[in-house]
């Protein structure tokens, strides 16, 4: 499976002619790697609803068919809103279940209404895809709860936000990098504004000299293989 960074926190997981897109935020982005009219998607996964996540999911849910995961409040938004486009409406501790794998909803301490309005409450995702388990962890603060995932099985890589100012920071990410225990991190959500600039190859030197992980860092447009 390959792990393709597209800015800010969106990401594209691909394998064997399946895409699963996560909060797909691209057009407006300044760091974005790919256009809304050009990314493949059979499934597109929103960890809460706010425009720099929720971002282009309509557009692209309607070009491509995909189908949507979303909490509750946003997936009834989306299926009321009469653009032909499908969302299974998940809840925290739900699993919706896909012929690819599967996507589980964990807590995330944040907050979440779309650019429409709906009030909703933020998650994080443990993805099942090719075999590998893939923990984005949405929009967050550090709380120890964090360490939960890990107990239903390894986690292979984990999607981390270090940017701070709307979630932890770099020093908070290290702390959570411990409670995650994942094998591998990507970090994410930093440096496309100028709020959330940060060092991310200090977040990598602090978590790997503790121990805690492999830091992979990604320019918007690589990819890494787990």
């Amino acid at each position: 499976m390959d792990i393709r960074f597209l800015g800010h926190a969106a990401f594209a997981l691909e394998h064997g002619g399946t895409t699963v897109l996560i909060d797909p935020f691209l057009t407006g982005n300044p760091k974005a790697a790919a256009s809304a009219d050009e990314v493949a998607a059979d499934a597109i996964l929103l960890t809460h609803g706010h425009a720099d996540h929720f971002g282009d999911t309509m557009a692209i849910a309607k070009r491509t068919g995909a189908t949507v995961v979303a909490i509750t409040e946003i997936a009834g938004e989306i299926n009321s809103s009469g653009e032909g486009v499908e969302a299974i409406d998940t809840n925290l501790g739900g699993t919706a279940e896909f012929d690819w794998g599967s996507v589980r909803l964990t807590p995330a301490w944040h907050t979440s209404t779309t650019p429409k309005g709906t009030v909703s409450t933020p998650a994080g995702m443990v993805i099942e895809f090719a075999d590998k388990h893939i923990y984005h962890l949405g929009d967050t603060a550090l709380f120890s709860d964090l360490a939960l995932a890990k107990r239903r099985g390894r986690l292979d890589v984990a999607l981390m936000c270090i940017g701070g100012h709307y979630t932890m920071d770099r020093f908070d990410a290290v702390v959570a990098a411990e409670l995650v225990g994942a094998d591998q991190i990507i970090p994410c959500h930093y440096n496309t504004f100028p709020p959330i600039e940060t060092d991310a190859q200090a977040f990598k030197s602090d978590v790997q000299n503790a121990g805690f992980a492999e830091v992979v860092v990604l320019d918007p447009g690589q990819t890494h293989t787990p």
